[in-house]
């Protein structure tokens, strides 16, 4: 951020509301490692905006992935979704100036709840939640191509596994350390490969960590910078991939509970039957997926890209992720 970068965002948001407006210090929020996000309070001299408000600013930080989508197109997708009734924070204002912030960055609802996987995972089985994760994530599905208000997401995939593949093992390349358990997945992957079964919006990260929980409800979809045209089962498996069950592995959906009752959300709201024999196949994916990115993380620390502690502590996951595409593959 650039130096008194609280009097420029005040200054913002006066010429966007029409009122004075005054801004309370910034507050960092935990979390995000590819994205800062900060807690921002308001109040509104007059007008539509009158009053106080809570609000969380959305900015890149110094790390990146080369899948992450830019926060403006970030913004685009998380006012689609909240148009199509997802539970979302309501985006606000965007601003691509970086005269303001030294960065793009966008202003949205900040929401009240918990995020935190590992906390989540050691509560009570949950049923109606998953129930209400798989509804909401068969509303963000319902978003096809083609959408002129995303046309940012280029072409629709014909196939988007193979694609994947593709893209992962461009990734993996450019990697200065070889990983053949990974490389091992990703040949197993295009071995199996089935063909799509339709194009959706997916959000591609959909998962315990970035669902906002209040009172054992669910509050808010967080985190959409890796979203895109996919697979509707890459979304449906990535949640339930053993990577995102923080250790509660004898629940298979999220760490949170069974299957069955976040299938049951999905297909009573999506109109549509899930694969469940495509389990194994997009669970491999998520695994190789996730390991890719980890490797990508650790390495911009060990290469003094970026001195990071979190990005050095992400490369320590990746013997587990491996362990696991090995353990999915052996015998299938």
């Amino acid at each position: 951020m650039i130096k008194d970068w609280p009097e420029k965002l005040q200054a913002f948001l006066e010429n966007r509301v029409g009122y004075s407006v005054f801004v309370s210090e910034p507050s960092q929020l935990s979390g995000g490692a590819i994205q800062e996000n900060w807690a921002i309070d308001i109040t509104v001299a007059g007008g539509e905006w009158s009053g106080f408000h809570q609000l969380v600013l959305r900015s890149d930080a110094m790390s990146s992935v080369k899948a992450s989508r830019s926060r403006i197109e970030e913004f685009a997708l998380i006012n689609q979704a909240n148009k199509a009734g997802v539970l979302v924070p309501k985006p606000y204002f965007l601003c691509d100036d970086e005269a303001i912030l030294g960065r793009p960055f966008f202003l949205m609802e900040r929401l009240d709840g918990m995020a935190a996987g590992h906390k989540l995972a050691r509560g009570e089985e949950n049923p109606e939640l998953l129930y209400q994760l798989g509804k909401n994530l068969a509303l963000i599905h319902s978003i096809t191509p083609p959408k002129c208000e995303l046309s940012f997401l280029h072409d629709v995939p014909k196939d988007p596994a193979k694609e994947a593949i593709a893209l992962y093992r461009e990734f993996l390349d450019a990697l200065q350390e070889p990983h053949p358990a990974i490389e091992w997945g990703l040949r197993w992957l295009e071995v199996n490969v089935r063909p799509a079964d339709g194009v959706v919006l997916c959000h591609r990260d959909f998962r315990t960590g970035n669902l906002l929980v209040k009172n054992g409800v669910l509050a808010g979809v967080l985190d959409w910078e890796f979203a895109g045209w996919s697979d509707p089962h890459e979304d449906i498996f990535w949640f339930t991939a053993k990577c995102w069950r923080f250790g509660a592995n004898h629940r298979p959906a999220g760490g949170l509970g069974q299957r069955e009752d976040f299938y049951r959300g999905y297909e009573e709201n999506a109109g549509r039957k899930i694969n469940r024999e495509l389990q194994v196949y997009w669970e491999v994916m998520a695994h190789v997926r996730w390991a890719t990115i980890a490797c990508q993380q650790a390495e911009r620390n060990t290469l003094g890209i970026e001195n990071s502690l979190e990005l050095a502590l992400t490369g320590h996951v990746v013997p587990e992720l491996e362990l696991e595409i090995l353990s999915l593959t052996k015998e299938i």
